[in-house]
């Protein structure tokens, strides 16, 4: 008996599973494909973008110093690394469950499919192994469809996981890079900010010296008047 006398007898639980294995096995296919072209087009593009971003938001903080924008530079790798993750991890969960359910569905079937057939035989009243054999052999078909469901989506499931890890090292990697930029601006504009300071108070005590020394030329002046006739 071949696949088709096989589906000709199946009743309606048998086919609707059937249907829902190879609805979840092209949703998987084309999910994964998705995915995985997706990932990797992240995983060459992430670190250039991360990069043209605190270009383009330090760019409109010209103005601002060195230590504001190391915290802005912050928040904005945070969040754009932040997003990156989520839209790697965009079709996974599909993946994930059709790999985990697939095969306990065509268990199912196969289950289903062994009661029916023994249901069948018990009506025929024959009992032989060559009555019994065929029908219970023909049900383990919706096992091997589930696995055969469960494979690609596992395969695909780990290699987007795969590409998604490198998509993460190479955005946290040009993260650290922009960061460390970000503290040698830092250190750079304090020691001016330290000289502009040190200037600021020279010119402040030489002002104050100047006042005293006229202060006391004007006392003096005072005191030689007075002491004259």
């Amino acid at each position: 008996m071949d696949f088709m006398q096989y589906w000709q007898i199946s009743d309606m639980v048998t086919k609707t599973l059937f249907f829902l294995l190879l609805a979840l096995s092209i949703l998987s296919w084309v999910t994964g494909i998705i995915r995985v072209l997706q990932s990797r087009k992240l995983a060459a593009n992430v670190a250039d973008d991360l990069n043209q971003q605190i270009q383009v938001k330090q760019a409109e903080m010209i103005a601002a110093d060195a230590t504001t924008r190391r915290l802005v530079t912050e928040q904005i790798l945070l969040k754009h690394i932040g997003r990156y993750r989520f839209a790697s991890e965009r079709g996974l969960p599909i993946l994930g469950t059709t790999a985990a359910i697939a095969p306990f569905i065509g268990l199912f079937g196969t289950v289903w499919g062994i009661f029916h057939a023994l249901h069948n035989i018990g009506m025929s009243g024959q009992a032989g192994l060559g009555q019994v054999a065929g029908p219970v052999g023909e049900a383990l078909i919706m096992t091997g469809l589930g696995i055969a469901v469960a494979i690609p989506a596992v395969v695909f499931y780990n290699l987007a996981v795969r590409i998604n890890r490198r998509v993460m090292y190479h955005a946290n990697d040009r993260a650290h890079d922009l960061l460390a930029r970000s503290a040698e601006m830092v250190v750079t504009q304090q020691p001016l900010t330290d000289s502009k300071s040190t200037v600021t108070q020279d010119s402040l005590a030489k002002g104050m010296h100047s006042n005293t020394a006229d202060v006391q030329q004007v006392t003096h002046y005072h005191s030689s008047a007075a002491s004259q006739p």
